[in-house]
C-alpha cells in the first residue's frame, strides 16, 4: 500500500517512518511512503506558499496554486489514490474508518496542512477531509502520520500476524484486557490464575468479561444499546442460557467492584 503525505515538511515525514514497525513494513516492500513539497511548484524566489487572508484575521492562509498543483503531481504518481486533508472541518477518525482504509486496497494522499487552514478552493481536489479530534495541532503531518499507522496495521504483513490488529482495542468494539507475561509473581502482583490454567475457554470468557467492563466504565459509548441493556439486567427473552449467565456476572463483578471502590474512599 501506498502512502503520499502533501507537506511542506517531508524530513518529519521521512524520521517519522525511518523506525519500528512501518519502517520494516517499508524494509518488505508492503508499505511505499513518498513526499511532495508543494514549495516545489511556486514561482517566485521565496517559493512562498501562504498569503493574508481576505477579510482580515490573524494569521496566514495557504494558497491554492501551489497545493493544487502539489495534489495534481500526485495523482499523477497515484492515479486511484484517496486525497485526505487533514483538517478540523472533517469527519472524525475512528476505526472502522481506519478499516475502512485498510480493506479498500486503495492509496492514499495526505493534504497536510499549516498556518491558519488552506484556501477554500483546495477542497475541490480533495475526496474527503478528516480530524483526528477536536484539538488543534501546529500542522497535518503528525494526524496523518498517525493514520498511515493505523492503516498498515491491517496490511498482511506488516505486525507478523493480522490477529494483532484485529483483537487490539476497538478493533471489536471494545477496550482491550490487560495484558501478562512472565515473570508470574511481580513485587506481590500475581498474573491472574485463570490465564495460567490451559483452559482456553475460561481464558476467552475471562478476556471478554474484562474488555466489556473496562469499556462500560471509561468508554460505555462504544456499546450498543442491546449490550447496555443487558449489562443493566434487560435481558431479551431468547438470549441464551450462557450468555445470561455471562451478563449476570458481568453485573455482579461490576457492583462489587462499585462497593470495594466506595468502601476506599471512605477509608481515605
Amino acid at each position: 500500500m501506498r502512502f503520499l503525505f502533501i507537506t511542506l515538511f517531508p524530513e518529519q515525514i521521512e524520521q517519522a517512518v525511518s523506525h519500528s514497525i512501518i519502517k520494516r513494513g517499508i524494509d518488505k516492500g508492503l508499505i511505499e511512503v513518498s513526499c511532495i513539497n508543494p514549495r516545489e511548484f511556486t514561482t517566485d524566489k521565496h517559493r512562498t506558499v501562504d498569503d493574508t487572508p481576505f477579510g482580515g484575521g490573524a494569521g496566514m492562509v495557504l494558497k491554492p496554486e501551489p497545493m493544487v498543483a502539489a495534489i495534481r503531481k500526485a495523482k499523477e504518481q497515484l492515479p486511484d489514490g484517496r486525497v485526505i486533508a487533514m483538517c478540523p472541518g472533517g469527519r472524525t477518525l475512528k476505526q472502522s474508518i481506519v478499516e475502512e482504509y485498510a480493506h479498500s486496497g486503495q492509496d492514499l494522499i495526505f493534504v497536510c496542512g499549516h498556518y491558519e487552514g488552506f484556501d477554500e478552493r483546495i477542497f475541490n481536489w480533495v475526496d474527503e477531509k478528516l480530524s483526528i479530534g477536536d484539538y488543534v495541532l501546529t500542522g497535518g503531518e503528525m494526524p496523518a502520520l498517525i493514520i498511515m499507522d493505523a492503516v498498515s496495521r491491517f496490511i498482511p504483513g506488516v505486525l507478523g500476524k493480522l490477529a494483532s490488529a484485529e483483537e487490539d482495542s476497538f478493533s471489536t468494539g471494545m477496550l482491550e484486557y490487560p495484558q501478562y507475561t512472565r515473570p508470574v509473581d511481580f513485587e506481590g502482583l500475581v498474573v491472574p490464575e485463570v490465564l495460567r490454567n490451559g483452559n482456553h475457554a475460561l481464558i476467552n470468557r475471562w478476556r471478554r468479561k474484562k474488555s466489556l467492563k473496562a469499556t462500560y466504565i471509561l468508554r460505555p459509548d462504544l456499546l450498543s444499546q442491546e449490550v447496555l441493556d443487558a449489562i443493566h439486567g434487560k435481558v431479551p427473552r431468547d438470549m441464551k442460557k450462557d450468555e445470561k449467565k455471562f451478563y449476570a456476572e458481568v453485573r455482579e463483578e461490576l457492583a462489587q467492584e462499585a462497593l470495594e471502590a466506595q468502601e476506599d474512599n471512605e477509608g481515605e
